[in-house]
């Protein structure tokens, strides 16, 4: 084939005139979606809380700096576990007989204290086999959700002892799980410890919220960022059951509600029973059954 002289020259000047110009393309499209998206107006928030989850709970949980732990110590909240809800057995064991399955029981307890029985922990997503023993126990403990240090430390110093003993035996604040994994949890809340397994952080956090706004107790900025970042994931990630804490109604008349009651017969004379823990004026010690309403009768 003859080539004319000077035209190959041509073509590879088109050709790397060619090649700039693609080369300039992915900019100008870089260009074109930053644009784009200014034009949408488009945030990085997160989404809107739904009603009744525990997003929107965690919105009304105070915020503030950690405590001192200066005097903590486990015997705060009780003597180990206690049989706060009368049934004949401790927390403990109430926990592992709701949480196990196909568990047995010693001989001669009246079906209290747990032999045997599986945990699907929720922790890791593995299931465990427990046997109750001196080298087999720990396997499986039971958890507080919302540790008894970190409680300590955003509120719970300020309790009187029957409050936080009710507290450490919460069934709402309690979980049957891997006992290596609670061990690493030691008193972390939700900025220095989650569940490994990523499909059950919601409903934990959701859990730890909770119990931290049905007992008034506070979050630091750190934890609270931890618990909205998980949420925001599950914005509808409902609080568990019996968690919502009910209005707060006004005293009659419009009066404000006084900050105590002295017993039942002030909360009934001020209009106000039954009073649920929550509400202004409320005290443990109206609340005999511990569901969380006093003066029901």
């Amino acid at each position: 084939m003859h080539v004319r002289p000077g035209s190959r020259p041509r073509r590879l000047a088109a050709a790397l005139v060619g090649v700039g110009l693609l080369a300039a393309l992915p900019a100008c499209e870089a260009v074109d979606v930053a644009e784009s998206g200014d034009r949408t107006g488009a945030t990085s928030e997160g989404p809107a809380p739904v009603a009744g989850s525990a997003l929107a709970a965690l919105d009304a949980l105070e915020v503030k700096g950690r405590a001192p732990r200066t005097g903590y110590d486990r015997d705060e909240f009780g003597d180990g576990w206690v049989d706060t809800d009368r049934n004949g057995c401790d927390t403990r064991n109430d926990v592992l007989a709701r949480d196990l399955t196909g568990e047995t029981f010693e001989p001669g307890t009246r079906d209290c204290v747990v032999r045997t029985g599986t945990l699907a922990d929720p922790y890791s997503g593995s299931t465990i086999a427990f046997q109750r023993g001196q080298d087999t126990s720990d396997d499986v403990q039971v958890d507080h959700v919302v540790a008894l240090s970190d409680a300590w430390q955003k509120g719970a110093q300020a309790w009187d002892e029957e409050r936080r003993v009710r507290f450490a035996n919460d069934p709402l604040n309690l979980l049957a799980v891997d006992g290596p994994l609670n061990m690493q949890k030691g008193d972390g809340d939700a900025a220095t410890w989650l569940p490994p397994a990523n499909g059950y952080r919601c409903a934990y956090v959701a859990r730890q919220v909770a119990v931290k706004a049905g007992y008034g107790l506070w979050a630091t900025q750190a934890e609270r960022d931890a618990m909205a970042g998980v949420l925001a994931r599950c914005p509808d990630e409902p609080l568990p059951a019996g968690a919502s804490l009910p209005a707060v109604r006004s005293a009659p008349d419009g009066a404000t509600a006084p900050a105590s009651y002295a017993d039942c017969a002030a909360v009934r004379a001020a209009g106000a029973a039954p009073i649920h823990r929550g509400e202004p004026g409320f005290s443990e010690r109206f609340d005999g059954d511990g569901d969380g309403v006093g003066c029901e009768s």
